[in-house]
């Protein structure tokens, strides 16, 4: 029987410093260019990429029936969409037999010179692009504290949260044209905006740009328009998981509010990391989500647990310091699972495809540095944050860079995310 991807056990020819997001448990997908080839599929082992393409060219693929005709050319695309189209089957033969190639008594690959130069790339060597083309992106609302602060600010505190918010994951439809990967340069949105102390609005940059820290999953496995999702079945429609920024221009946000969800404060930009990590990959850090009440309606209702153990932070880099670590939160707090979510979006018959971004929502915990967004961490600028070279924020500035990371440990193993980062620009 073959040895589980999962085992803490396993341990790669490839050295792996410590620490890294990328040792052989992991082995997350995402696409890749260099100079002398176009986009690939590629899986981050340690500082590495490996060419799943050129891996295949080699043949290592080449008994995994799972895959049938579609290799080597799904190997060879812009977006893991169509690797994803394959279905759970073929993710998994692809997980396995690459790690069944990395280990450290695998003699297969490591032994062919040829192979090892073709098929792994120096990551520092690499351009990594967009994972998916998304035909469609929901963003959700499902951290409690977030939404509590949020309600706090704005609403009565007495009643923070919406009548309905404990009884659906509540989300919107956001813009995936403006989805870009991390590294890609954020420019300040102009929109309209009004301060409280102002007769009228004004048109202009953005002077409230803030990140929000999200984390997004990824749908593998598609539906027919009209077919709904059990809750027991959501969780076999999940690829992968990746991190998240989605920024917001606060001030234009909160002038356009309407009941519908966010519009021009939202879609000028949202930032995903490179690397999706797999399902499958996540399993040894299940852990049970916070208690509802009251209980959620049939549909909603789940056994089991549901939420991931996964440690984040966000950090702020001015143009002209170091950075700082403003936030250390973790995805395991949120109300509303990635089950819940999936099953909620489709309980209506709304089509689920391939690509799909469902992001989180702002994920907050429940001490002053674990907020996932400025708005929070300054409390709407009236608590200035301090960075390490002496300034302070209230939102962000030109040249301000927010990387975020995440990672899960557990038994010796860490399984990361790599980053997401993004750097303000001026407004034209």
């Amino acid at each position: 029987m073959a040895t589980s991807p999962n085992s803490p056990a396993l341990h790669s020819w490839i050295d792996i410093p410590p620490g890294n997001d990328f040792p052989i448990q992991n082995l997350p997908f995402g696409v890749f260019e260099t100079e002398q080839h176009g986009p690939r599929l590629g899986v981050a082992i340690g500082l590495y990429v490996l060419d799943l393409y050129a891996a295949s060219q080699y043949g290592f693929f080449e008994d995994l029936t799972e895959l049938g005709a579609a290799q080597p050319k799904v190997f060879r695309r812009g977006s893991l969409n169509a690797f994803l189209r394959l279905g759970r089957p073929a993710w998994r033969a692809v997980r396995q037999r690459v790690s069944e190639l990395l280990r450290h008594d695998a003699s297969q690959l490591r032994d062919n010179e040829e192979a090892v130069r073709e098929c792994l790339r120096r990551q520092s060597e690499v351009r990594m692009l967009r994972p998916v083309k998304p035909h469609n992106y929901t963003d959700f609302y499902s951290s409690i504290e977030h939404a509590t602060n949020v309600g706090t600010m704005f609403r009565d505190p007495a009643n923070a949260l919406l009548p309905n918010w404990r009884h659906l994951p509540i989300g919107y439809h956001g813009r995936t044209s403006s989805i870009v990967v991390s590294g890609t340069p954020i420019k300040r949105p102009n929109g309209q905006r009004k301060a409280p102390d102002e007769a009228a609005p004004t048109f202009g940059p953005s002077r409230q740009l803030d990140f929000e820290l999200e984390m997004a999953f990824v749908v593998g496995t598609g539906t027919e328009l009209g077919t709904t999702v059990p809750i027991a079945e959501a969780e076999e429609h999940i690829f992968g998981l990746c991190l998240f920024n989605d920024w917001s221009a606060r001030d234009i946000q909160s002038w356009e509010y309407v009941p519908l969800g966010p519009f021009l404060g939202k879609n000028f930009g949202s930032s995903i990391s490179p690397w999706v990590v797999t399902l499958d990959a996540l399993e040894p850090f299940r852990i049970a989500g916070p208690a509802q009440q009251p209980a959620p309606l049939p549909y909603l209702d789940q056994a089991g647990e549901h939420n991931f153990d996964i440690n984040l932070e966000v950090a702020l880099t001015p143009a002209n310091g170091p950075e700082t670590i403003i936030s250390r939160a973790n995805f395991g707090l949120m109300y509303w699972s990635m089950a819940q979510q999936l099953t909620h979006h489709a309980s209506n018959g709304c089509n689920l495809e391939a690509g799909d971004l469902y992001a989180s929502g702002t994920i907050s915990g429940p001490t002053p540095d674990s907020l996932g967004s400025m708005l929070e961490l300054a409390w709407r600028g009236t608590r200035p944050i301090h960075l390490a070279n002496g300034e302070e924020r209230k939102f962000l500035l030109d040249g301000d860079t927010v990387t975020m990371r995440g990672y899960a440990e557990k038994e010796g193993v860490r399984i990361g995310f790599g980053e997401v980062r993004g750097t303000i620009l001026p407004a034209d």
